[in-house]
């Protein structure tokens, strides 16, 4: 393993760059401000709680809450808004022109999700999406992992008018929990009068307008759908493109994720961190793992900057059969536990109504509302 060029015989170094304000990289930041010199370079100048992006699609104030200032939550922290261009084995470029020096490293870039650079614009965004959906009187929602059965859901119980169509290439919906959900998950979407069509998919780029405003869709089965707009929401891959040209090139798996240890460092770096959507893990790729990478890689970073014994560091375990509630709207929600799967209101109860956004910015030292 390496050491970084800047510990010499004089102790460790505090300075810490975190690369990414997502879910991971926003906590670690918020957790290690006051016991570094810290600093956290991304894209956009504000943090979005990601599982609140659906609802806000239909109810746009609900992004009031969910997109937070990173200056409202980094009160002692150095917040660069750019894209990082390269990693050397001690400093961080940026788009912008910032060179900046590390002692210890953290990538927590999550998955390729282009979003406006301001949360002002972010948030006209969602009207403007709002704004699509009000106006339609069909709309095709292309994937049927959670984003879209949750869009799909989301729509039906807002705007039950609407005529909802969901297209999925799969056998069933949501693939990556049991089938038993799946099932009770269709169920709940056509008794909402949302047509599912599964082993099929679009060709976006294949479509003709009608002389009454909307267009019609072609089907990988040759079928017909008309529809005012569409909404895409397949898998966005891994936030590493960037990356195949640094340092750290020769640390990405194939399929895009960076290779950790134990204790989430980078393999082969004693000093370079990974967490979130970005790594490795096997595990299902949830902002609660992702919050308790943050947690585990932060406590590990404030033991080497005390100079404490690599042989205390803390070890990442992946929950073997974790909880997923995927929301249903305002008030129903399917749930996949260990012993049981269930959906409706008792489910419901434990997310959807508010979506953890209160509990999410607790965690990060704000108001709940």
């Amino acid at each position: 393993m390496e050491n970084p060029p800047e510990w010499g015989d004089g102790g460790r170094g505090r300075r810490v760059v975190v690369i990414g304000g997502g879910v991971a990289g926003s906590l670690i930041a918020k957790s290690l401000q006051f016991d570094a010199d810290l600093t956290l370079i991304d894209p956009k100048d504000y943090f979005e709680i990601p599982w609140a992006s659906l609802r806000s699609t239909v109810e746009p104030l609900f992004a009031e809450r969910s997109l937070i200032h990173h200056k409202d939550y980094l009160a002692n922290g150095r917040l660069i808004v750019s894209e990082v261009t390269n990693i050397t084995n001690k400093e961080v470029l940026t788009a912008d022109g910032h060179q900046v020096t590390y002692d210890y490293l953290v990538v927590a870039t999550g998955h390729y999700d282009p979003l406006p650079v301001s949360r002002t614009d972010r948030l006209e965004e969602y009207q403007t999406e709002n704004e699509k959906i009000k106006e339609a009187d069909s709309i095709l929602i292309v994937g049927g992992g959670p984003t879209g059965v949750e869009l799909a859901a989301e729509i039906a119980v807002d705007f039950p008018q609407k005529k909802v169509t969901l297209v999925h290439d799969g056998s069933r919906l949501l693939e990556f929990i049991g089938p038993k959900a799946s099932d009770k998950t269709l169920e709940w979407l056509k008794n909402k009068n949302v047509e599912v069509k599964l082993m099929q998919s679009v060709d976006l780029s294949n479509n003709t307008d009608n002389s009454g405003g909307n267009r019609t869709y072609f089907t990988s089965s040759g079928e017909t759908i008309r529809a005012d707009c569409h909404f895409l929401c397949t898998g966005k891959p891994p936030g590493s493109e960037w990356l195949r040209e640094t340092y750290l090139k020769d640390r990405i798996d194939n399929f895009g994720r960076l290779k950790v240890d134990e204790n989430l460092r980078i393999k082969g770096h004693r000093n370079i961190f990974a967490v979130g959507d970005i790594t490795d893990i096997k595990e299902l790729k949830q902002g609660y793992s992702a919050q308790k990478h943050a947690l585990v890689a932060a406590k590990n970073l404030k033991l080497l900057m005390s100079g404490g014994k690599e042989s205390k560091l803390a070890i990442y375990e992946p929950r073997s059969s974790p909880k997923i509630i995927v929301p249903l709207g305002r008030q129903d929600a399917v749930a996949q536990f260990t012993f049981t799967t269930i959906i409706g209101l008792v489910p419901g109860m434990i997310k959807s109504k508010d979506l953890y956004v209160g509990k999410t910015r607790k965690k990060m030292g704000l108001q709940p509302k």
